[in-house]
């Protein structure tokens, strides 16, 4: 590992004993709210591009990287300990949309580039307050566990292997850009997920570097399973085996709805909680409403409950909400993690714990 990651991945370890991390919010809303048009994403460099390119936020670190950088700020400015980068789709399988597969790597290598810069920048202004850069790895617009097709079960659009390749090439670009975690998140089917955990687990190995990987699952209706069918502490169990720096929670639900499922986890993890959730449910329009305040006021139980490690938010959430957020968790103890006896724990749909 390079002196500076080492360093910083050291006091990020021992931050996160000490008190409660704050995550950045949505990236998607606050490019949203920026109203951006064509020109945009496309810049000088995509001008005779075969595809429209509006709405890949991720092409923005290229054609706007000034914007991009200045959202990392923001997030940074009110209070946020940890940036996500900006490559929630910045993936070859999720670009073969837009034609541009290619260019997924230069994406992840100069979204991480920024950020890093902005955390720098943030550092030296408040050295009592490092902050830190988790490198995103979305889930990819495929699935590898579901059919496309409601006629034939058995079909698939996307194979484990293309998964492999696609997130080691963005995991690779990412800690290029030097990050200081990788997350792989917003996980609805366990599988596309363990091919990013491979992915990772092999890359890190064949660099010699000990980059800490947060996981973050998705329970994608009041169900309380992952679109690909599994509980929350059947999830647990299908990537403990990484020992990843954090697991947890985040998009689809509101705080309120999210609860149950975080302290499910809570229960059953012997590593730290995280979670991101939405601002509230959408509206009929798509919008998410839940203020700020109302969001603190939801993430403060939590705290006090013990629930959490670390903690931000999803869809809806802007720089408001994050602030509120770090003023509600600020000075509250974050979750001691407990020890279990080392039982064969099993998942399916369900969890399985051979009793001694």
């Amino acid at each position: 590992m390079t002196t500076g990651r080492a360093a910083r991945v050291a006091a990020l370890q021992k931050l996160s004993r000490e008190r409660i991390l704050v995550l950045d919010g949505a990236m998607g809303t606050t490019i949203q709210d920026q109203k951006l048009e064509d020109a945009d994403f496309i810049g000088s460099r995509f001008a005779n591009h075969s595809k429209d390119l509006k709405g890949n936020n991720d092409i923005l670190s290229l054609t706007r990287p000034d914007l991009i950088k200045e959202i990392y700020l923001g997030y940074l400015e009110a209070g946020a300990d940890i940036i996500e980068t900006n490559t929630f789709n910045a993936n070859a399988i999720s670009q073969i949309e837009y034609d541009l597969s290619e260019l997924a790597y230069e994406m992840n290598k100069e979204s991480a580039r920024l950020a890093r810069e902005a955390a720098d920048e943030m550092t030296k202004k408040t050295p009592d307050k490092p902050r830190f850069v988790t490198g995103v790895l979305g889930p990819t617009s495929r699935t590898a566990s579901i059919s496309p097709d409601v006629n034939d079960p058995g079909a698939r659009n996307v194979t484990y292997d293309e998964l492999y390749e696609a997130y080691y090439e963005a995991a690779k670009a990412l800690i290029e850009g030097d990050v200081d975690l990788i997350m792989v998140e917003t996980i609805f089917d366990t599988l596309n997920a363990r091919a990013a955990l491979y992915a990772v687990d092999e890359l890190l190995e064949e660099l010699g570097e000990d980059v800490p990987i947060m996981v973050s699952g998705t329970i994608t209706d009041l169900s309380g399973r992952t679109l690909s069918g599994q509980t929350p502490e059947a999830f647990w169990h299908s990537v403990r085996h990484v020992r990843p720096f954090s697991v947890g929670l985040n998009c689809a639900l509101g705080p309120s709805e999210l609860r149950a499922h975080i302290a499910e986890l809570s229960r059953v993890a012997d590593i730290r909680i995280s979670s991101h959730p939405n601002a509230g449910l959408p509206n009929q329009f798509g919008e998410y409403e839940m203020t700020p305040e109302e969001m603190a006021e939801h993430i403060s139980s939590w705290a006090e409950n013990g629930l959490l490690n670390i903690v931000g938010g999803c869809c809806g959430t802007r720089y408001e909400h994050i602030e509120a957020i770090a003023k509600a968790v600020e000075g509250k103890k974050p979750r001691e993690l407990p020890e279990f006896d080392p039982l064969l724990r099993l998942s399916g749909l369900e969890p399985f714990t051979l009793p001694r």
